[in-house]
């Protein structure tokens, strides 16, 4: 038990403590194992871990879910090995995602039967992810990929624990198809949890039962013969992408001499070659005006290491053409019902911003003149001392710059429930507060069109899969209410955020430039730009076959360019996330709630700024 006297040493102690806990648990030493603090997401690259920074004031439930994310990669440091597992892995897509999620479980399972005290700390762990995906509010089988269920009643039958309570709904929904076609092989995994070959072989029967293996298959014959090696390695990995309780591994291409690794996430595949192609130019803008901003030719850097695969399916769409009329009512009126709990407290931060900005626009006073109106204030000077002069004031209009505000909201499926409720209703009010001030207000919302990639990877797959691609998926930028747009035209399109099915991955970096090259096409004088997010960027398909940090990377590039250079003031909110780590003016939340009176408070802030420079 570690004792600690000096407060601000607890979270270097902690993690002193977890690492001595992790090699423990692999039984690896030191020389063995690297272990880092700092990434978002948990992952195991190779034999170097590297984990989230546990919060300042350690509180309980953070700690519960390091340890959990800790546990979870020693754990299949200690009882996988990686070559056992790509010779028994099967060849269909889906059969591949099944494979891997399932090994984790065994994992997990047979690490919680020779150490119970893991099983906590896992739980914990599982319970998290299951709240950023938003499984509490999934209504469908449909909405969950089949993998990522049956890893979840796999769990259940194998640790023999109850599954989180924001995870019960998504394996109800899928439990009587489980119970039909699987139940009958699970005593004979249960039995083979130490054994990581028979398990396999049993998984694999079990998977060939299901008419899986063959699904999306591709006969590596089709490749390119000199790279035909590659190509079944990279099979099995890129398209091995998927997610589990805990974790999901991969491995890949490490560089040229074609030496391997494997990298686990927790929460997703991220395996990746390090090596970065330039940009192929396919980042140029389109038609929609998505130009990425380069202040100078120094930051041309943000685009080197960084390019989309293809551009062609990418979607700029207003959100009334994302779903019919009738619908866009009714999710306005869910939307309405909601604001009713909610509208006193952030009406009382917007009404309080609203009199500070129509205040300083209105007028202000010139004090102690030669001439205009007698300051009767100042007579009781004039009653003491009758040789004092009469002062006079004059009322001058005071300098307000024209003003727009974008607020780029994450449309990614950790949003999804309570963090995307408050988002819409926070937009909405201070779309009209801001309107009745004269301070122009756009809203924005940035996902993808699929899940895991769509038709910029099934090109990919088509064009014999050609290493480091970049980004793999199809955006979808959304504009909720442009700039000129008057709010009582657009405020049913802010419903359009609760639609099912609309909340997807999240590409943060291209949709910050799409919002940016907007609002450098404004004439306002002043622009502010505020992102609101939940977590940092992830995308399956992209994640797979590149960097494990590519999207973040780009992300910090391209704030670094836009802090650095251009007249747009940027500011983000992180929900429940750490956005400090990224962008100079930021704040983090770790409750949804507050978002609403942090979003009027900063900006009441910027505009204090602007009257203290003035």
């Amino acid at each position: 038990m570690y004792i600690v006297h000096n407060e601000d040493s607890k979270s270097d102690v902690f993690q002193r403590a977890l690492c001595s806990a992790i090699r423990a648990i692999a039984r690896k030493n030191s020389d063995e194992i690297n272990i880092s603090f700092g990434s978002d997401i948990p992952k195991l690259v190779g034999n170097e871990i590297q984990l989230p920074y546990p919060s300042h004031d350690l509180d309980s439930d953070d700690v519960s879910k390091v340890r959990g994310a800790a546990d979870s990669l020693a754990l299949r440091l200690r009882y996988h090995d990686e070559d056992a597992h790509s010779k028994s892995m099967p060849r269909g897509r889906k059969a591949r995602q099944i494979f891997d999620v399932v090994e984790q479980v065994r994992i997990e399972a047979h690490g919680s039967e020779q150490m119970p005290g893991l099983a906590d700390n896992l739980e914990s762990a599982l319970t998290e992810k299951c709240r950023m995906r938003g499984y509490q509010d999934i209504s469908s089988p449909e909405e969950i990929p089949m993998a990522e269920a049956i890893g979840l009643l796999m769990r259940e039958k194998l640790i023999n624990r109850e599954l989180p309570k924001n995870a019960q709904n998504v394996a109800d929904l899928w439990r009587p198809w489980f119970e039909t076609q699987l139940i009958d092989r699970l005593e004979d995994l249960l039995n083979n949890t130490s054994n990581q070959t028979a398990f396999a072989k049993i998984l694999n029967e079990l998977i060939s039962d299901l008419d899986l293996n063959d699904e999306d298959f591709e006969d590596p014959n089709d490749a390119d013969p000199q790279s035909e090696a590659d190509a079944e390695q990279e099979e099995n990995n890129d398209d091995g992408a998927t997610q589990d309780g805990e974790q999901i591994e991969g491995e890949t291409a490490e560089d040229s001499d074609s030496a391997t690794s494997d990298e686990t996430d927790i929460s997703e595949m991220m395996d990746a070659d390090p090596e970065i192609s330039p940009s192929d130019g396919e980042q140029d803008a389109d038609d929609s005006g998505n130009q990425p901003y380069l202040g100078n030719k120094d930051s041309n850097t943000v685009l080197e290491n960084y390019k989309s695969y293809s551009i062609e399916f990418d979607e700029i769409i207003h959100a009334a053409d994302l779903c019919d009329v009738d619908e866009l009512n009714r999710l306005r009126q869910q939307l309405d019902q909601q604001l009713s709990h909610m509208q006193s407290i952030i009406s009382k931060l917007a009404n309080r911003l609203q009199r500070k900005l129509m205040a300083r626009q209105v007028r202000s006073w010139q004090f102690d003149l030669d001439d205009g109106l007698l300051d009767t204030g100042r007579l009781s000077r004039v009653v003491t001392n009758p040789l004092h002069p009469l002062s006079y004031k004059q009322e001058k209009e005071t300098k307000f710059r024209d003003t727009v505000v974008t607020l780029l909201i994450d449309n990614s499926g950790s949003m999804r429930g309570r963090p995307i409720l408050v988002a819409a209703m926070s937009a909405d009010i201070l779309a009209r507060t801001l309107e009745r001030c004269g301070v122009k207000v756009e809203i924005l919302g940035f996902t993808t069109r699929a899940w895991k990639g769509g038709q910029s990877r099934e090109r990919w797959l088509v064009d014999g899969r050609p290493n480091n691609p970049g980004r793999l998926n199809d955006l979808r930028h959304i504009v909720y209410k442009s700039g000129d747009e008057p709010w009582r035209r657009a405020r049913k399109n802010l419903g359009l955020m609760q639609k099912e099915g609309l909340l997807k991955e999240n590409i943060d970096g291209e949709a910050l430039l799409w919002a940016h090259s907007r609002l450098l096409q404004r004439h306002e004088e002043r622009r502010i730009l505020m992102v609101i997010s939940d977590g940092a960027p992830v995308d399956d398909s992209t994640l797979s076959v590149n960097a494990r940090n590519y999207l973040e990377q780009h992300l910090r590039d391209v704030i670094k360019n836009l802090e650095t250079n251009s007249p747009v003031e940027l500011l983000a909110i992180g929900i429940g996330h750490d956005v400090t780590r990224y962008y100079r003016k930021a704040v983090t939340l770790t409750d949804a709630e507050q978002l609403g009176g942090t979003m009027t408070e900063k900006l009441a802030e910027l505009f204090d700024e602007e009257l203290i420079n003035a």
